[in-house]
């Protein structure tokens, strides 16, 4: 059975205190952290930077820590992520001039290393760099804001990349989503082959912030993918 990863997006929590919401998502049962870090340059909005990921480390949050850098350049902020914390990092192709050597920048300073596409940006980069990633991450919104709604032709893209891991025997590189998944669509993201899920608004922006219960739901749909 395909082991499922909830990756739980802080873009969406209380900032005025994160150490007590990241605790509290994990405890609900989400299995790592998911930074989105933007730059307001490659994408409109400025969030986190290395600063707040070394704070949630010395708070105590011991989970993996999944950096997404939309920025630009990249390397400089690989470095002092690396040495925050991180456990994963993530750009994208167009913001690297070398993406081979930032790939391999991320593994040398310990992390996995992974390449994030945008909806409208083409997979080709990944026939050369498929034997230096641990992660594919799929954005399956337009980059810069949290809250925004699912783009269906993402799951065509998911079925491309999935196929691809497949045909490569490569199924221990990690394929991630982010972006509006939610409740009534996360078995069909599953489904066509999605292992790791952003999810930030869905679990966050809720009235009673009852966090269990909406990762109970979630796995739920889940586990009905399978069958």
């Amino acid at each position: 059975m395909t082991e499922f990863t909830i990756a739980a997006s802080i873009l969406s929590a209380n900032l005025a205190c994160l150490g007590t919401e990241t605790t509290a998502i994990l405890n609900a049962g989400a299995n790592i952290i998911h930074f989105d870090v933007m730059d307001n340059h490659y994408v409109p909005n400025l969030t986190f930077g290395p600063m707040i990921c070394e704070a949630l480390r010395k708070y105590g949050i011991t989970a993996p820590i999944d950096v997404h850098l939309m920025t630009k350049p990249v390397d400089n902020l690989i470095i002092d992520f690396a040495k925050a914390g991180a456990n994963y990092i993530s750009f994208h192709p167009e913001a690297s001039e070398h993406i081979d050597r930032s790939l391999q920048l991320i593994r040398s300073l310990g992390c996995k290393a992974g390449l994030a596409f945008n909806p409208a940006t083409p997979l080709d980069y990944l026939e050369y760099v498929l034997d230096k990633i641990d992660l594919i991450l799929l954005m399956s919104v337009n980059p810069g804001f949290g809250g925004q709604q699912f783009i269906a032709s993402s799951i065509s893209k998911i079925k491309t990349v999935r196929q691809l891991l497949i045909s490569n025997k490569l199924e221990n590189i990690h394929l991630e989503v982010d972006g509006g998944i939610k409740q009534d669509n996360i078995r069909a993201i599953a489904a066509a082959g999605t292992d790791t899920f952003v999810v930030g608004s869905e679990i966050f922006a809720q009235k009673h912030k009852n966090y269990q219960t909406i990762i109970t739901n979630l796995r739920t749909e889940l586990a009905k993918s399978t069958k």
